[in-house]
């Protein structure tokens, strides 16, 4: 009976993990403070999340150069609960890092971060693939 129980416990785990949402992917940032976003790409590194700029475009939405582009962007990030992650977030038009929050909603990221117990948005962030 015990190796039943163990045996169900085990596979409502296993199925619990199967169904957590993945941040892995493209994300599109919200605009900046000068309308400006950024294409992130996030992936596994280590056992966490990183995810790095890959593309810049300004407020009229064409490709612009950035100095940021290929710099790391959110990094530290774990699965905290459900589908929030936690981590750290840099933010390049405030040139500041935060203690991140990322919440998950099928193809929407909504970021948040706080830096000396201040806090702010970082808006919604959509999937791009």
């Amino acid at each position: 009976m015990n190796k039943l129980f163990a045996g169900a416990i085990a596979l409502i785990l296993m199925c619990g993990a199967a169904m957590a949402q993945d941040i892995a992917g493209d994300w599109r940032t919200a605009a900046d403070d000068n309308g400006n976003t950024g294409l992130i790409r996030v992936a596994p590194c280590g056992d966490a999340y990183c995810g790095v700029l890959i593309q810049a475009y300004d407020a009229s939405g064409n490709v612009m150069e950035s100095e940021n582009v290929g710099r790391q962007i959110i990094w530290d990030t774990r699965l905290h609960s459900g589908t929030e992650y936690r981590g750290r977030l840099y933010s390049p038009d405030r040139d500041s890092t935060y203690n991140s929050r990322l919440q998950l909603s099928g193809n929407t990221l909504v970021v948040s971060g706080c830096r000396l117990g201040i806090c702010r948005e970082g808006g919604r962030w959509s999937r791009v693939n």
